[in-house]
């Protein structure tokens, strides 16, 4: 049987109608948000970006419960919503008789521009570099049988696994020697503090491997997250029926009964088990926020301005994504408000109401933008760039 034929016979498992699932679009919000609730902490700590890498592990009840809820877990929803986005892209194709992935590659390739470019001006911990990476190697892992996309998802978590448990082993090992040198370094610090927009640039390139480490860490678990995505949504894990919501049940009970204590001890552990923390139990309570949100979804008959608000973010996830970022940089560093060295004594109830005040801009701004334009700025562009 060659690809196409393959392909042809997956077709209607993959994408049995070409409606919108509004669940979605509720999960992309969330997520884009969600990701916000660990972020701030690092644009409104001190040395910023870097000072996330030197100073260790979260203080205080205010950013431990943050972290308990937030850290590593909405990354893992929003990777899995990007396989499920690869899937449908792959089943629209499908459908059309188009090639795959034809196209899409030069869509891969215009996100990791787009990475870069938001790397290099706004965040160093920037995540869409590695979704192009892996989205283009996940496309055509699409093109091969079944049988061959579940040996690589579970190879690919067996390797994750491996490597995080061996990185845990070697942190716990040297943990006592690491621990005196967790501070931030005055440069740093004055850097984010008072340095110029240039100055964080130069900065940002001349650490581009320190900074950039996470994607390649984390490439088996990109992987499998993304290759899950593909499976949930071709076994209707997002539909409104009751297939659906059975599969949504499941995911509730398995990512919160079992996601949420392991979470709760990894973060407790302390800082030598931080990669357990964010890149293992993480994703299991991932999973719990599907089944969580679908059932709160399921249960709403007349959408009020939280779930609108988080519709119209998931319809605008990229410029969201980014947006979110600018204004905590203009927020917090230097080359803007400043209010990281300014209010950084005052205790981490701003950083909640900054995060918040962000939440309700990209909620009320994407709302407002979708009355008018069907998509999101960066999404137009990027749509008019591959239409050339």
């Amino acid at each position: 049987m060659t690809h196409t034929d393959a392909r042809a016979t997956r077709t209607p498992q993959a994408a049995p109608t070409g409606r919108r699932l509004p669940l979605l679009d509720v999960l992309r919000g969330a997520a884009i948000l969600g990701t916000l609730m660990t972020n701030v902490w690092i644009f409104t700590g001190p040395g910023g970006e870097w000072g996330a890498l030197q100073s260790g592990a979260s203080t205080g009840v205010v950013e431990g419960a943050f972290s308990v809820l937030a850290n590593g877990k909405f990354l893992s929803l929003l990777t899995i919503l990007f396989g499920v986005g690869l899937a449908i892209q792959y089943a629209s194709a499908a459908r059309r008789g188009q090639p795959w992935p034809g196209r899409y590659r030069w869509r891969a390739l215009f996100l990791f521009g787009e990475g870069t470019v938001h790397f290099v001006l706004v965040f160093a911990w920037d995540v869409l570099m590695g979704y192009a990476v892996t989205a283009l190697l996940v496309a055509w892992l699409l093109t091969r049988s079944e049988r061959a996309q579940r040996r690589v998802m579970w190879w690919a978590a067996g390797i994750h696994l491996t490597l995080m448990a061996l990185l845990t082993a070697a942190l716990a090992l040297t943990g006592d020697e690491a621990d005196g040198d967790a501070t931030v370094s005055r440069e740093v610090v004055d850097l984010y503090a008072h340095g110029s927009f240039a100055d964080q640039i130069a900065f940002r390139l001349e650490n581009a491997v320190a900074l950039r480490m996470e994607p390649v860490l984390t490439f088996f678990l990109l992987l499998f997250l993304f290759l899950l995505g593909v499976r949930l949504f071709r076994a209707g894990a997002f539909g409104a029926d009751e297939t659906g919501r059975r599969l949504r049940s499941r995911l509730l009970l398995w990512g919160l009964v079992l996601g949420l204590p392991l979470n709760v001890a990894a973060t407790l552990a302390g800082q030598d088990f931080f990669l357990l923390a964010r890149y293992v139990t993480a994703p299991l309570l991932a999973l719990g926020y599907i089944g969580l949100t679908g059932a709160a979804v399921d249960r709403v008959r007349r959408p009020g301005p939280l779930m609108t608000g988080l519709t119209s973010v998931g319809r605008t996830a990229l410029s969201g994504y980014v947006l979110q970022n600018v204004l905590c940089v203009l927020v917090s560093y230097g080359i803007g408000l400043g209010l990281a060295q300014r209010l950084g004594d005052t205790g981490p109830w701003w950083v909640v109401g900054l995060w918040a005040a962000v939440c309700t801009v990209l909620m009320v701004g994407s709302t407002l933008w979708l009355r008018r334009f069907s998509a999101g700025p960066l999404e137009a562009v990027q749509k008019w760039a591959l239409r050339r």
